[in-house]
């Protein structure tokens, strides 16, 4: 997959459980974080991107395998102050709340 500058990508994310134990299979943990801006390409498969003042710590060139393009739809975005993604591109997932049962 090849990006342009200017171009909005989602980046590849590890959910973990605990103490940096990953989560095997989820179906329903999120696999892509963020909404990142393509600042250039550094290579053939490798990018930088605008990261925000919290992923400062983060070296900003991804390769290309890491990154997905947007399609816009906001309920595919996952906000930043819900999941804290780590230096080892993993977050922590929190249980959801069940509203309702049938029995």
């Amino acid at each position: 997959m090849e990006f342009v500058a200017g171009d909005h990508v989602f980046m590849r994310v590890i959910p973990t459980k605990g103490v940096g134990r990953a989560i095997r299979s989820r179906k329903l943990s999120p696999k892509f974080g963020g909404f990142y801006q393509i600042l250039r390409k550094i290579r053939l498969v490798a990018y930088e991107i605008a990261l925000p003042s919290q992923l400062a710590n983060l070296h900003n060139v991804f390769h290309s395998s890491r990154l997905r393009n947007y399609v816009s739809d906001p309920s595919r975005v996952l906000e930043m102050n819900k999941a804290q993604i780590k230096d080892n591109f993993s977050f922590e997932a929190q249980p959801g709340i069940i509203k309702d049962r049938h029995k």
